[in-house]
């Protein structure tokens, strides 16, 4: 019922705005292809930022979260999962300041997302500074 709740609720804090801020809203392939990501930006919750809930799990071997660092959420179902949050907004297809969860290892990155064109949009997870980061290109599912 909680889950219902925080959907329903997702789905009627949803605002529109400007096209070039849309573009990266929507659902995503992960590079392994083995998860639909739908990254959406709300309002009321996160000032409008942009986050990213699992929504579909094409894999379903590992349905729960225990590589998770905190005990208490390794029970937690990887669907319906927040795995980014906080993607602001910069310039040029850019979207920067946010956090990526990553719960195959259990770790959390600093991160930033470019939309390269309106189905390809590349994610990089970093410690420290995004020099030294991993990027992963997410084609658009939908």
């Amino acid at each position: 019922m909680k889950k219902l709740f925080l959907l329903l609720f997702i789905s009627i804090s949803l605002s529109s705005f400007s096209q070039k801020n849309s573009d990266v809203t929507g659902e995503w392939y992960n590079a392994e292809k083995d998860a639909i990501i739908t990254i959406l930006r709300i309002i009321i919750l996160c000032r409008g930022k942009s986050l990213g809930c699992l929504i579909q799990m094409m894999k379903m071997e590992i349905q729960k979260d225990p590589l998770n660092p905190n005990k208490d959420l390794r029970d937690r179902a990887r669907l319906g999962m927040v795995m980014m949050t906080n993607f602001a907004y910069q310039k040029d297809n850019v979207w920067d300041g946010g956090t990526l969860y990553d719960p195959k290892t259990g770790k959390t990155y600093s991160g930033m997302i470019t939309l390269k064109d309106k189905n390809i949009l590349d994610l990089r997870g970093y410690v420290g500074i995004a020099l030294l980061g991993r990027t992963s290109t997410w084609t658009r599912a939908k």
